[in-house]
């Protein structure tokens, strides 16, 4: 396997980003069928932390921050093909140094992951509300 190289500084497409959700199967979760808002999604969140293979974008963590109190990372993404290698867990410590260690990051676990983070050292916690998106 090649060197996995994370960058803080780097632009993706909304193809790119599409691309990467599928091959780590949060496609499932989230709307790749509309390209629109995939592309408000890279545009609006402030915290994008890549993982490349070569050229070949293979994670990504996505979120957003005040900076100061919190930050939520809303996508975390790693191709199915290079998961298990620590790529995750790393994508996580990017985001959190970019956000400042003093927020307290915040994510909502995918079914499939429950078990992973508190694996990498996240706690559970049980008192979290959503409203879930409406269709207009």
């Amino acid at each position: 396997m090649k060197e996995i190289v994370y960058r803080h500084d780097a632009k993706i497409t909304t193809n790119e980003f599409i691309d990467v959700l599928k091959r780590s199967t949060l496609d499932q979760r989230r709307p790749v069928d509309e390209p629109k808002r995939i592309e408000n999604m890279l545009k609006h969140g402030n915290i994008l932390i890549t993982a490349w293979s070569g050229d070949l974008l293979v994670g990504v963590s996505r979120a957003l921050s005040d900076f100061s109190f919190c930050c939520y990372l809303s996508d975390l993404a790693v191709d199915e093909a290079f998961q298990n290698k620590g790529i995750g867990k790393k994508l996580i410590t990017e985001t959190h140094l970019v956000s400042g260690l003093n927020t307290t990051l915040v994510l909502l676990a995918a079914p499939a992951a429950v078990e992973y983070y508190p694996r990498i050292g996240m706690e559970k916690f049980p008192h979290c509300f959503f409203i879930k998106t409406k269709t207009i």
